[in-house]
């Protein structure tokens, strides 16, 4: 049973609904706080195969908000967001889209939410 384990420290927060997203964003941005959201699908394998890799970026940068949606649970906020293939990221700043990568590529995620997240800071500090 060593896979059932659930992890109680997931800092990734799952969007179910048109009204969570909306919060969650709103939220975000009333603390000027950055998103990075994983839009995913459980039938699309890179997409889950990137799922650990977005737990690990989400501990790293505790002071952006990471969302997780899958598109099939909450198409509206995909394609509110255009999003078409799996998966898509998309680093957001004050409700604005600043960056948005398609493709289970961990080395250019990572690069692209650091320097998203480096721009940020020296923009806040």
């Amino acid at each position: 049973m060593e896979g059932q384990d659930e992890q109680p420290k997931s800092r990734v927060v799952k969007v179910d609904s048109v009204e969570s997203w909306d919060l969650y964003v709103s939220r975000a941005n009333n603390q000027a706080c950055p998103i990075v959201v994983h839009f995913t699908a459980s039938w699309c394998i890179p997409s889950v195969a990137m799922n650990s890799f977005f737990e690990e970026a989400a501990a790293a940068y505790p002071d952006v908000l990471f969302l997780c949606v899958d598109v099939d649970d909450v198409k509206a906020v995909a394609s509110k967001m255009e999003v078409k293939a799996m998966p898509t990221f998309v680093l957001m700043k004050e409700g604005a889209v600043v960056d948005r990568l398609v493709g289970a590529n961990p080395e250019e995620i990572r690069k692209r939410i650091d320097s998203f997240v480096q721009s940020i800071r020296v923009y806040v500090a």
